[in-house]
């Protein structure tokens, strides 16, 4: 009798919530990645990896964070990012302060609190782009933190920039993704021009019960620049 009682004055308390976030516009959002391999923009990052998100957005405002794990490797990557974003019809631009427990140039110690110009993990980086519908185009730029140098050894200003195509073949869910960084910087080990990620993303929901059903995805990832290639695996879960 117990356990019924907390059970509905759990759901009593979920659908309050709703009810709540329904009124006010505010949307929260909680999932988590497990990926195979933590590939980003055609980089090698790690291993198999815990990737959770926690977000919350109001009238086209955001704040996400984003964070990644290795799960067999100690030495992979550790990495929190955090976020703030607007969109507008399909339109969006955001800052997106990315933190690495290890960094070239950075703290040896790692410490996230540490601003330093010269000895932080931090990279500030910041992104504008439109969703057409039937592709979408972004574009990013590091302005602040531990950033790559250019060839004379100043700041880069790292900058990606990737086109997004989404289609639906056979019921999944398709994006081919093509990416380039547009000059010379060693954040992403380039001397000039370069395609750094083509990738090929499908998405097919697994349903497990009539009211939970769980994404699975594959990726097929190439970054000719490096002469890499990669097959990722992955699934999230979300409430």
């Amino acid at each position: 009798m117990k356990k019924i009682v907390l059970l509905a004055l759990g759901m009593a308390m979920s659908m309050t919530t709703f009810a709540q976030e329904e009124e006010s516009g505010v949307e929260t959002t909680i999932s988590g990645d497990i990926v195979s391999q933590y590939i980003w923009r055609g980089q090698d990052l790690g291993n198999v990896s815990v990737q959770p998100t926690l977000g919350v957005a109001w009238k086209g405002l955001s704040l996400t964070a984003w964070g990644s794990v290795g799960l067999t490797d100690s030495q992979d990557t550790k990495e929190f990012d955090l976020t703030l974003g607007y969109t507008i019809g399909g339109f969006n631009i955001g800052i997106t302060d990315y933190w690495f427990n290890e960094a070239d140039g950075g703290d040896p110690d790692g410490r996230y609190f540490k601003y330093g110009s010269h000895a932080t993990n931090h990279t500030f980086e910041a992104n504008i782009g439109y969703d057409f519908g039937f592709a979408s185009l972004q574009w990013y730029t590091n302005f602040a933190g531990n950033d790559g140098v250019n060839k004379d050894g100043k700041r880069a200003y790292s900058s990606y920039v990737e086109a997004n195509v989404p289609f639906k073949l056979a019921t999944v869910d398709w994006t081919a993704t093509a990416g380039a960084v547009p000059y010379y910087t060693t954040s992403y080990g380039t001397t000039g021009f370069a395609v750094t990620n083509l990738a090929l993303k499908a998405t097919k929901d697994i349903r497990v019960t009539d009211s939970f059903s769980i994404p699975v995805f594959g990726q097929v990832v190439a970054n000719p620049c490096s002469q890499k290639a990669y097959l990722v695996f992955g699934f999230t879960l979300q409430p």
